[in-house]
């Protein structure tokens, strides 16, 4: 069985609707959103009839298919509950974004990926991908609370810039990111709005809830 191109591991496929998923998540990940039908079908070892019979349209298709493939990169991405200090919880996500980049196969984020190809807001796809994108940086927002950022919230919002910004370039030069990613997230948390080293490995009170999968 040939390796998945997705950076993350594969599901095993159990139904007709699952094979559906996981061949749509990959083609359209690889491919792009242009991806036709019959490939899809073809990809997936199903007929067109009973595509229709789960998905009335390739654009639910592609929502579910995010929805479905997304849970599994973000688990890839972030750290499991640990007592490591909000400032390395935080560059584990830049850590594994360099291991994804440096792979063959690697297509960036998905999340933007799709949305980018989309140009359309408020398209049932890009909706997905804002929300599961939103679940990341208020990821980064917790952990700095937890870690008394001067602006937690900020400060969340310029390291997802620098993740989405990061993976871009890996694509774009056909390379890896070879530290950048995480020379940056590190340089952002030593900045205005960022956690001051010498409480860095202090955790409050505040709960911390991981993305849901």
């Amino acid at each position: 069985m040939a390796k998945p191109s997705l950076p993350v591991p594969a599901a095993t496929p159990a139904s007709t609707r699952e094979r559906l998923l996981e061949a749509a998540a990959e083609l359209f990940y690889q491919k792009g959103i242009g991806v036709g039908t019959d490939e899809l079908c073809r990809a997936a070892g199903v007929s067109k009839r009973s595509m229709y019979q789960f998905f009335r349209s390739k654009d639910e298709l592609l929502a579910a298919s995010l929805e479905h493939s997304a849970p599994r990169y973000q688990a890839f991405l972030l750290p499991s509950e640990d007592d490591r200090s909000p400032r390395t919880r935080i560059l584990h996500v830049f850590e594994q974004l360099e291991k994804a980049a440096g792979g063959p196969h690697f297509q960036g984020c998905p999340l933007v990926s799709i949305a980018t190809e989309l140009k359309s807001p408020q398209h049932p796809a890009s909706v997905v991908a804002r929300r599961l994108k939103n679940a990341m940086t208020s990821f980064f927002e917790k952990e700095a609370q937890r870690g008394r950022a001067h602006d937690p919230a900020l400060l969340a919002r310029q390291l997802t810039v620098a993740f989405d910004g990061a993976s871009v370039r890996a694509v774009m030069q056909g390379e890896g990111i070879y530290g950048l990613a995480v020379a940056t997230a590190d340089a952002l948390l030593d900045g205005t709005a960022g956690l001051p080293r010498s409480t860095a490995n202090v955790v409050s009170n505040i709960p911390h809830n991981p993305i849901p999968g």
